[in-house]
């Protein structure tokens, strides 16, 4: 605090300019960036009221932001005392503050082999035994088979089962590229109608699937960043499917991290305790700032050969959580005897035909149209770039060849 009142007071602007200063603890950026500091003005006599709006009103981080603030402001020559009026954001700026912040943290990521241009699409779930494998499968073939290139991460590391449910094995090869820095490991690659999937995943770096790995969450997610920087993604990829593993732990929260730009798809079953428990990866996903595109419901019901519906684990459960979570259920998948045989197989049902297959089209159809549509070339920058450099490439090509 300044008492000596020969110094002119400070601008409204230099207060806002100090207030850059007090970043928000939880979401890692500045109030004023993160449109918190709604204002301020200064009286001649040096008292100094600012207007902060919270994320809630019962922010247990208001005690840290406004010391910050006061001592930032107090700083200020001609300052004699700070009054700090707090309100609560609305709905539509809390969606614009949690934007500022998600890109903040993505500008900040690491880099990765995955293409800037694909969609990446965590599949998610609260707990095991929901079929979040067979969907992040299923979808990723149906996505392929209207023509889309998919690469699958299986993240789930203790649990992995991507490769048998695709019928895929052989271990992963590594590859060095002239002028490389490091080996960079080749996908295993399956074409699937008009498209393709590149798939990832531990099984393929272990003797056999009942090989069991007893690693902690350091190894876990040095597994998966493996899984992202050491990769060879071709550049033509459309989207990239990451099944998780279940639960909000180590390898979510890493995830969260080093690809921020990940949207989350949550699996759930219709039964309200599978409910409840899902809801925690959507709050993990939100305090991460990642995007939650929708919701899932698996095993909806079992369909009998007559066309009779009978839900053997409840109704309502994905419908309840999209609407608990203010996201879209994106789809169904119905209870059918032929998506265990075809994952036991490594035939996936949506390459089939029935109630199932019908519902992985319409989803991953909503997804390519509605919820998740992959990058237009024309529009996206990282291709534009892309082209510029094959541009200059066929140049120099050209200009040795006409020596």
């Amino acid at each position: 605090m300044n008492t000596n009142r020969t110094i002119e007071p400070p601008t409204e602007d230099e207060v806002m300019a100090v207030l850059r200063g007090v970043i928000d603890p939880e979401l890692g950026s500045n109030i004023v960036e993160l449109g918190m500091a709604k204002g301020a003005t200064v009286s001649p006599d040096g008292v100094v009221r600012v207007k902060i709006a919270l994320t809630t009103a019962g922010c247990p981080l208001r005690a840290q932001i406004q010391r910050d603030t006061k001592a930032r402001i107090e700083s200020l020559p001609g300052v004699e005392s700070v009054e700090i009026d707090w309100t609560e954001l609305t709905a539509e700026e809390k969606a614009a503050t949690m934007s500022v912040a998600r890109k903040n943290v993505a500008d900040s990521a690491p880099e990765t082999a995955i293409p800037a241009t694909a969609r990446v699409l965590a599949i998610a779930s609260g707990k095991g035994g929901v079929g979040k494998s067979s969907v992040t499968v299923n979808l990723a073939a149906a996505l392929a088979r209207t023509g889309y290139r998919v690469g699958i991460i299986d993240a789930d590391i203790w649990g992995f089962s991507v490769p048998r449910m695709l019928g895929l094995d052989g271990r992963l090869e590594a590859e060095t590229s002239d002028g490389a820095e490091r080996p960079t490991i080749a996908p295993h690659s399956l074409p699937i109608g008009e498209g393709r999937l590149d798939v990832v995943s531990m099984g393929f770096l272990v003797e056999d699937e009942e090989s069991a790995l007893l690693w902690r969450g350091l190894m876990l997610n040095r597994a998966v960043q493996h899984f992202l920087e050491d990769v060879a993604w071709d550049d033509d990829l459309d989207y990239v499917l990451i099944d998780m593993p279940p639960g909000t732990g180590d390898v979510a929260m890493g995830l969260a991290r080093m690809l921020p730009r990940a949207e989350l798809i949550v699996v759930t079953t219709p039964a309200t305790g599978a409910q409840k428990v899902a809801a925690r990866a959507v709050t993990m996903a939100r305090k991460s700032y990642l995007r939650v595109a929708g919701v899932i419901e698996n095993m909806s019901a079992f369909v009998a050969p007559d066309g009779t519906a009978y839900p053997l684990f409840g109704e309502g459960g994905g419908r309840a959580l999209a609407e608990l979570s203010g996201v879209p259920l994106i789809g169904s998948i119905p209870l059918e005897p032929s998506v265990s045989a075809g994952g036991d197989d490594g035939a996936p049902v949506a390459l089939s035909g029935g109630p199932a297959a019908e519902a992985f089209d319409e989803i991953a159809e909503l997804i390519a149209t509605e919820i998740a549509p992959p990058v237009e070339m024309e529009g996206c920058t990282a291709r534009l770039l892309n082209l510029a450099e094959q541009a200059l490439d066929a140049y120099d090509v050209a200009k040795s060849a006409a020596g």
